[in-house]
């Protein structure tokens, strides 16, 4: 199954279900931009480029968490896999700006991302995101690099929604509301 590469500190926040969204470009590999190669995929936590400056202050103890909650060298963890619900290209810093209360990321993260290959819209996903038994998986040199996307050997399996229905759905409402 399809896997992407995200902060190890974002990931967290998906399986807590203070972030709901992803935001995306591509990686410095992906010089057409970003684009969904699988609508279910494994969420593969990544621990370089991540700090507090491009985190909301109340979040900070996420980075911390995956710091302390690393896995051993020439591993990783997968814990969790999300669903694409809904996914739109957006080039308005107003509805970007709004999805605020949607990520964990602070502004001026956010206009970085919005800057760097600005004449690209980013990739907003919205996403449901399931909880699983942590597998260990050995990290390959197909892993390696800032590519968004890669391929694991891994099975999946059912997991546990990390938001109820009902949340998930109050949140899609007002997600939609905004990219409209």
């Amino acid at each position: 199954m399809k896997a992407l590469k995200e902060w190890a500190t974002v990931v967290k926040a998906l399986e807590n279900g203070n972030q709901t969204i992803l935001l995306r470009k591509g990686g410095i590999l992906e010089t057409t931009g970003f684009n969904v190669e699988s609508k279910k995929f494994f969420l593969f936590p990544t621990y370089e480029h991540q700090d507090n400056v491009s985190l909301k202050s109340q979040y900070y103890g996420y980075l911390s968490e995956a710091r302390e909650d690393k896995p051993k060298e020439g591993t990783n963890r997968i814990t969790s896999f999300a669903e694409v619900v809904e996914e739109r290209d957006l080039d308005s810093m107003e509805k970007i700006e709004n999805l605020s209360s949607f990520n964990i990321w602070s502004d001026s993260y956010i206009v970085e991302r919005m800057n760097w290959m600005p004449e690209k819209p980013i990739k907003v996903m919205f996403l449901k995101v399931f909880r699983i038994t942590p597998t260990e998986v050995p990290i390959l040199p197909d892993y390696q690099g800032c590519k968004s996307w890669t391929e694991l050997n891994v099975n999946p399996e059912s997991g546990k929604s990390v938001l109820s229905d009902a949340e998930l759905q109050q949140k899609l409402s007002e997600f939609r509301r905004i990219v409209n």
